[in-house]
């Protein structure tokens, strides 16, 4: 075969082989996440970050890789939320009570007592409101609540004295994160708050510069609290919980495809991480107990409940016509 003919066959199976790449769909590309939280890795944030990891790459064929960040590696919990509306972070779990600053509507879920109990709250974050709030969110900051997770009630701890009453709480030094709602109420129960972010927090505590605080009940084991709080008393005053967020940034860096991966994961690791916490709650407390050495007190509620609905009015009044829309909301998804 003459090269004149060698050249042109081999042209003609090039351009073939390029029309046929072409005319094929576009391989996902591969894309890593960097996923933070304030606390270590054996906390309840990350027990939810490994199961949307583990669940996330294997939805996307390893498309999509998620690389979690414990310890504030990459932000804090009171910076992540503005890392994320620049595009500098890919994705953080934030308490609720941590957002409301850049985004005043999830003051809502942080109301004192505004869950009747834990069907009730689980109805609205997995219902109509829930979907309102986070599309409101993506809208007006750019950020995607992917997850509420699951919600566990915040217990009051401190270093002083048994809590039986509401006056018990009289002059208690009290470390409170920087949201008015959480300041609010606990000047309402009688005690001094003292607003401070959490990775401060430790140390405070740790110190003496504050009596006490209220954390998620895992929290307080986690971060081994125990050890300089002897009283831990039962208020179920505050539901915290574990939303997984994500920046626009990141997600704009993935295709349709990968985006809708993204959010079943997270939807799915939000309910396996609820079911697997249903029933630990009272197990950690009863350990905080035997194991860690705290006295447990369950006081009357009545008088603090009293005290919130106080504060229910207050930052409804206060903060407009949409944020009573949206606690009537809540409270409408209770019958």
């Amino acid at each position: 075969m003459h090269r004149r003919t060698l050249l042109k066959l081999a042209t003609s199976v090039s351009l073939a082989a390029g029309l046929t790449l072409s005319a094929l769909p576009a391989a996902a590309a591969d894309v890593t996440m960097n996923l933070g939280f304030g606390a270590p890795e054996a906390s309840i944030y990350g027990r939810f970050g490994t199961i949307f990891k583990d669940k996330l790459e294997a939805l996307s064929g390893g498309s999509i890789e998620v690389k979690l960040r414990c310890c504030n590696q990459i932000s804090s919990e009171d910076e992540a939320f503005k890392a994320m509306q620049l595009g500098t972070v890919d994705g953080f779990f934030i308490t609720a009570n941590n957002v409301s600053p850049h985004w005043p509507l999830m003051d809502v879920t942080v109301l004192p007592y505004i869950f009747q109990d834990t069907a009730h709250l689980e109805k609205v974050v997995d219902g109509e409101v829930g979907q309102l709030m986070k599309d409101k969110l993506q809208a007006e900051t750019s950020v995607h609540l992917l997850s509420f997770g699951p919600a566990l009630y915040r217990d009051f701890y401190n270093s002083k004295r048994a809590i039986n009453t509401m006056a018990d709480m009289e002059g208690l030094k009290i470390r409170v994160p920087k949201n008015e709602v959480m300041i609010a109420t606990f000047e309402a129960f009688g005690a001094e708050p003292v607003p401070l972010a959490w990775s401060e927090t430790p140390t405070a505590l740790q110190t003496g510069t504050v009596d006490g605080g209220d954390n998620g009940t895992s929290f307080i084991r986690d971060m081994k609290f125990y050890e300089f709080e002897p009283h831990l008393v039962i208020l179920e005053h505050f539901v915290a919980m574990a939303p997984l967020f994500a920046s626009d940034a990141f997600m704009k860096r993935l295709s349709d495809e990968q985006r809708a991966q993204v959010q079943q994961a997270a939807d799915e690791a939000g309910a396996e991480l609820r079911r697997q916490v249903q029933n630990e709650t009272e197990e950690i407390r009863d350990w905080l107990v035997a194991e860690g050495g705290m006295a447990m007190t369950r006081p009357d509620k009545a008088d603090f409940i009293t005290a919130s609905q106080a504060i229910q009015q207050s930052f409804a009044e206060e903060r407009g016509q949409e944020f009573i829309d949206l606690v009537n909301a809540i409270q409408a998804a209770a019958n």
